[in-house]
């Protein structure tokens, strides 16, 4: 019963997802006050997912150094630089471009993990890669901003660091731990709390979708052309990783890691800098991430179903 709920939300999930932002903008006043249960349900889904790793799976790190250093320039030199040509070029506004330039080079998203188990990538892979990322990300962000746009800022490492053990490193070693003890087991409870992550992850779009509220409500044509920006660069972002790792690796489970890993980013992280360092008008490409990345998400979780059966 509970698998057959768990293959409904899962084939749901393309519907689920946009379904999941409207209803966070349209009730933005519920959302902001439950901000706080978000690290939890991230950490919950975290633990559900580490249930299937063995310690042994660590060794991601040693096995593949190649394509972590590729996503790690994917993510911070590729989409960036490609990110910035392109809205100088369209909107010739410095502070949108600063604004475009984070909402690229921000971290890869922790929730990626989630649809990297969903769509039977790399799961150990993919945490390897968000853990490097956001690690390097107080060093990365800072120095890519100051090349491409001439702006400095500092970043509050500690505060990213508390979050990602609470969210990823605590819930995984516990996850990890009880697959070993349980063995063959711990497959029964992966299986049981499959559904409950995907509803927990629905809480989350539903949440964090309550801070675009604030920049939808007075529409203007420029703002139209922000957005449709934001959906180009987060669908190239997909797009690309897809078409360069099919490429590079020839491998259909690296390849979807990478995807979902490519096209993520920690939002959040992204709103936080902005708003801290600059203008509110730089917040804006940011936020806006919020509307499409989830949403890409789930299509293109469609879209590496077909692949992987191609290429399998």
């Amino acid at each position: 019963m509970v698998d057959i709920i768990n293959k409904k939300l899962q084939k749901l999930m393309p519907i689920l997802t946009p379904f999941c932002v409207v209803i966070g903008i349209l009730f933005h006043f519920i959302g902001e006050q439950l901000l706080f249960v978000v690290p939890w349900l991230f950490a919950f889904m975290t633990f559900a997912g580490s249930l299937t790793m063995r310690f042994k799976d660590i060794k991601v790190f040693i096995k593949h150094p190649f394509i972590i250093l590729f996503s790690i320039a994917f993510l911070h030199i590729l989409m960036p630089v490609w990110a910035y040509f392109l809205t100088q070029t369209v909107f010739n506004d410095h502070l949108l471009t600063i604004g475009f330039v984070i909402s690229v080079a921000i971290p890869t998203g922790v929730t990626s993990i989630i649809w990297i188990n969903i769509c039977k990538g790399d799961f150990p892979l993919g945490l390897s890669i968000i853990l490097i990322d956001t690690l390097l990300a107080p060093i990365i962000l800072p120095t890519l901003l100051y090349v491409l746009v001439g702006e400095s800022i500092n970043i509050d490492t500690i505060s990213i660091l508390k979050g990602l053990i609470l969210m990823i490193v605590i819930p995984s070693i516990f996850g990890i731990l009880v697959n070993e003890f349980l063995k063959n087991k711990s497959s029964k409870l992966n299986v049981t709390l499959a559904p409950f992550s995907k509803l927990s992850f629905f809480a989350i779009v539903i949440i964090n979708s309550s801070a675009v509220t604030p920049y939808v409500t007075n529409f203007t044509w420029n703002l139209l052309a922000i957005i449709l920006m934001v959906f180009f660069l987060a669908a190239i972002g997909y797009a690309l990783a897809l078409i360069l790792s099919h490429i590079l690796f020839k491998n259909t489970i690296i390849t979807t890691t990478l995807v979902l890993i490519g096209g993520m980013r920690n939002i959040p992280i992204g709103i936080i800098i902005a708003v801290t360092y600059f203008p509110k008008k730089v917040a804006m490409p940011v936020v806006f991430c919020m509307l499409f990345q989830q949403v890409l998400a789930s299509l293109f979780a469609k879209v590496l179903d077909k692949y992987q059966k191609q290429y399998i």
